[in-house]
């Protein structure tokens, strides 16, 4: 293979964490390279700063460097928005603190201010990984378009606009949609047991 068929080739999630897990900094780069924009939407998403989007996406690289060891992600993208997403939301928390901010984080977590509760309770942690995984067997349960909503309204905050622009459906139909999966939401957590 010529090397310039080489470099044209796409590298593979694994080899990037392969990199990584050597302590390989191409790993860095690379992972720039593929997932930088992706990164930089979710931030952007939260934050709507330029600069505190850079500043988060090198915390992320940080972080996954910092990761992998000992951890080893079987869903690179899922591992890397994770990271990507706490510090996002840390940093925004230390900006409102400050002052008010608009965020689609604020617009999405005010989507299911109603859905979902707080419990403050000792066994509250407990109870935070089972509604977790009640939620996520919700979630596995959505059609192919609602589930596309549910991840991108409620985990990446991505605004109604743009999810209405990426399925080539009204913003209207996204937000009966958005109102089908909370009540479908509150209905499943209702049949096990979780009542709000």
């Amino acid at each position: 293979m010529s090397k310039r068929t080489e470099q044209q080739r796409a590298i593979t999630d694994e080899e990037i964490i392969e990199l990584y897990w050597h302590r390989k900094e191409d790993a860095i780069p690379l992972t720039d390279k593929k997932y930088g924009q992706f990164l930089f939407r979710i931030a952007y998403n939260i934050l709507h700063d330029k600069l505190d989007c850079e500043e988060c996406q090198n915390d992320t690289y940080l972080g996954v460097w910092n990761a992998i060891p000992p951890t080893r992600p079987a869903v690179f993208p899922a591992f890397i928005t994770q990271i990507m997403r706490r510090i996002a939301i840390n940093r925004y928390k230390e900006r409102t603190s400050k002052k008010r901010i608009p965020s689609e984080l604020t617009t999405s977590m005010e989507d299911v201010d109603n859905t979902l509760c707080s419990n403050s309770s000792v066994e509250a942690e407990y109870e935070a990984a089972e509604i977790g995984k009640i939620i996520s067997d919700y979630v596995r349960s959505l059609s192919d378009r609602q589930r596309y909503i549910f991840i991108d309204r409620f985990y990446l905050a991505e605004d109604i606009e743009t999810i209405s622009a990426d399925l080539s459906i009204s913003i209207s139909t996204v937000y009966r949609e958005i109102e089908k999966i909370k009540q479908g939401l509150r209905l499943h957590l209702e049949r096990n047991d979780i009542f709000i």
